[in-house]
């Protein structure tokens, strides 16, 4: 009887899912050329907020980059959003090579992009969309490999074991430069 409530309730997650307006976002790529979210349809991807100045965001980079050599084989485009500003962003470059990001890195992130796509006021923090560009998963702070691993693998599967909790949130944020 609960393995039945447990798939009833996974089966609404996914229609709300469905249901869920489709995310979008306009930035600047490193050549200072626009670049959209929406334009990335079709294929599930990663947006993850970071800055150079925040901490957990340089913990986490990391893994990021090893997530994205498994998944990249799975049609799994991982973007990575820079809330540097004017003071911060040249530091970027080095932050990009010290980490091996091989992802694209968009530019000019705000603290209201977050905030407008629901994911709290703080960096790190991180976004799972379907094909179709819905958020279906978020980790908001720095996310652990496990949980990285649980949303891709649901992302990227037939869909039919359980769905992953939609939203993860730790404690320890930063949200402003030092």
């Amino acid at each position: 009887m609960r393995w039945l409530a447990l798939a009833a309730l996974a089966s609404a997650l996914a229609l709300c899912a469905a249901d869920a307006p489709k995310a979008d976002l306009t930035l600047k790529d490193a050549h200072g050329q626009k670049v959209r979210l929406r334009d990335l349809r079709g294929q599930p991807v990663v947006l993850n907020f970071w800055a150079t100045w925040c901490g957990p965001c340089n913990a986490e980079m990391p893994m990021l980059v090893e997530m994205e050599k498994q998944y990249a084989t799975h049609g799994v485009l991982f973007i990575a959003a820079s809330l540097d500003d004017a003071k911060t962003k040249a530091r970027i470059p080095a932050f990009l090579a010290e980490h091996n990001v091989g992802f694209p890195v968009w530019h000019g992130a705000t603290l209201d992009d977050l905030d407008r796509l629901k994911l709290g006021g703080a960096v790190p923090a991180t976004a799972f969309l379907d094909g179709e560009g819905r958020i279906v998963a978020r980790i908001l702070g720095q996310a652990r490999p496990e949980e990285v691993r649980e949303r891709l693998d649901w992302l990227t599967g037939d869909k039919s074991g359980p769905t992953p909790r939609p939203v993860v949130e730790h404690l320890q944020q930063h949200g402003s430069p030092r």
